[in-house]
């Protein structure tokens, strides 16, 4: 199946990371560094680039941020979450994301590019209710979803059993939780839980996870949104591992 990939970044990033694209259609007048990365590049793997007016790109688009820029790619596969976790060694304490039933293509995008930078393994979200990879979430990851694996499972209860028996710790992230994110030792093979937007973790999920932590927050706004506070999060996660090794 073929999507589109929109925007600068996005569509540099996919080539560079050996994306099978089909063509490229650049918006005449286009300029800039960016753009004459994407055409030598183009050129070099023989993906044809043709430029196009502006209001043909309008008219394929299927977001807002395009920049002027549309490749037609193979749909993003999502990873066998049993075949990528077996991949990971324990010894070097890797970081999983989980999210239960995210919706916003946005926080999801965003949450793509920052667990990229966290450097963790693989993102894990349900089948059902819940935003999937799309042109958006491309486009807002900034090209972070090619290089980042996302793994489809039917169960988020059964996915979490399954990697408890791999040695992974379950950490969920609730507001009400009674600890702290930064009273707690997070060097551990971990998977970090995020709830969706509203609603947070399912009672499911918050009753299999080994411990639960939340954001001290101090203001009089009393909640983040996923993306913001998976930022938080993960990288306390990473500081307390770059103290270990100090």
């Amino acid at each position: 199946m073929e999507v589109q990939i929109e925007g600068r970044i996005p569509v540099l990033e996919a080539l560079k990371a050996d994306r099978a694209i089909k063509q490229i259609l650049l918006a005449k007048g286009s300029k800039g560094k960016i753009i004459e990365d994407i055409e030598s590049l183009s050129s070099r793997k023989g993906i044809p680039c043709k430029w196009v007016t502006k209001q043909i790109i309008e008219e394929r688009a299927d977001t807002r941020g395009h920049q002027g820029i549309i490749a037609t790619a193979q749909q993003r596969d999502y990873v066998s979450l049993e075949e990528t976790v077996l991949e990971i060694d324990l010894k070097e304490k890797p970081i999983i994301l989980m999210l239960d039933h995210l919706q916003d293509p946005q926080n999801f995008g965003a949450i793509i590019r920052i667990a990229e930078t966290a450097g963790v393994k693989v993102i894990i979200i349900p089948k059902n209710r819940s935003v999937g990879l799309s042109p958006v979430v491309a486009r807002v990851s900034a090209g972070a979803v090619e290089y980042l694996p996302v793994a489809q499972v039917n169960n988020l209860a059964q996915a979490i059993d399954w990697l408890k028996e791999q040695g992974y710790w379950i950490v969920g992230a609730e507001a009400a939780a009674g600890t702290t994110v930064y009273r707690t030792d997070l060097v551990v093979p971990m998977v970090m839980v995020i709830g969706s937007e509203g609603k947070g973790l399912s009672r499911l999920v918050k009753e299999k996870c080994d411990f639960l932590i939340n954001l001290p927050l101090r203001g009089e706004v009393n909640s983040l949104n996923a993306s913001a506070a998976s930022a938080a999060l993960l990288f306390e996660a990473v500081r307390q591992r770059l103290e270990k090794k100090e």
